[in-house]
């Protein structure tokens, strides 16, 4: 079972992606993509509209950002924040079936989409028919074997985080995230990490938000008590707080020379 993103939901998707880390994984997200004035890009689960807001300032105004959710609740966020961008458009939709035609795309970008997504080689394929020949696509996503959360029961924290993963279709999309797009037809350009690291807990970080989405989506599951997410809270804010979690980064070119794929 996947997370709701309703109108409670995206309202705490909102907050965690303006937190400061966040903030500053959109910055390295934008520096590694590189948009320029005048490009026409795409983002693939836009949620509460961040990224497109800062695509359409780096693509001006002979440019065009298309915001791509499947979330009415997302988009709504999204438009409000984008509602002064004349060269930004949102449409409800998802990964695996672009509602554009080909070529129509200069550079995909995609942050914490693909690891929902059951069908990879065909949501890339998607995203190579839509893209220019030469034409360049960004995907971050999460492994989550790459949190460090310090605890002192480690058995219960082990059950949790596997109580967490089961919301995702593939907790661990990273590893294979070059060789999927190099299979769809990509060139891998560059892979890199991003690191988000609170050695404190504060609440406007990214770990204190997705503690408590964490406890909120696990308790119950798994044979998960609301006494036993208590006391995972409990213990992961005592002693030495410590949270680190890694975001990978792939940059990849459609070739110059590419025919459309059937």
């Amino acid at each position: 079972m996947t997370l709701s993103f309703d109108d409670e939901g995206t309202r705490a998707i909102e907050r965690v992606y303006a937190t400061p880390d966040i903030v500053r994984q959109r910055a390295e997200t934008l520096a590694l993509l590189a948009p320029a004035a005048g490009e026409r890009i795409l983002d693939v689960g836009s949620g509460p509209g961040f990224l497109l807001a800062q695509l359409a300032e780096a693509v001006g105004p002979g440019g065009r950002v298309q915001g791509l959710d499947p979330s009415a609740a997302m988009n709504s966020v999204a438009s409000a924040r984008c509602l002064a961008l004349d060269t930004v458009t949102i449409t409800e939709g998802g990964a695996e079936s672009l509602p554009f035609p080909a070529e129509a795309f200069d550079a995909v970008v995609s942050t914490q989409v693909y690891e929902y997504v059951p069908d990879i080689p065909g949501a890339f394929a998607e995203v190579f028919r839509v893209l220019r020949p030469g034409g360049r696509v960004l995907v971050l996503d999460t492994d989550w074997d790459s949190v460090v959360w310090a605890v002192a029961d480690r058995e219960r924290h082990r059950r949790v985080m596997a109580a967490w993963e089961a919301h995702l279709v593939d907790p661990h999309l990273p590893v294979t995230l070059g060789r999927r797009l190099t299979e769809a037809g990509f060139t891998v350009a560059a892979q890199q990490a991003i690191a988000i690291l609170n050695p404190a807990h504060e609440p406007e970080t990214y770990s204190a938000h997705t503690l408590r989405t964490i406890a909120g989506y696990v308790r119950g599951r798994a044979d998960l008590s609301a006494e036993d997410v208590a006391a995972w809270e409990a213990d992961v804010r005592a002693g030495d707080y410590f949270f680190s979690v890694n975001r990978y980064c792939v940059l990849a070119y459609k070739p110059a020379s590419a025919s459309p794929r059937s």
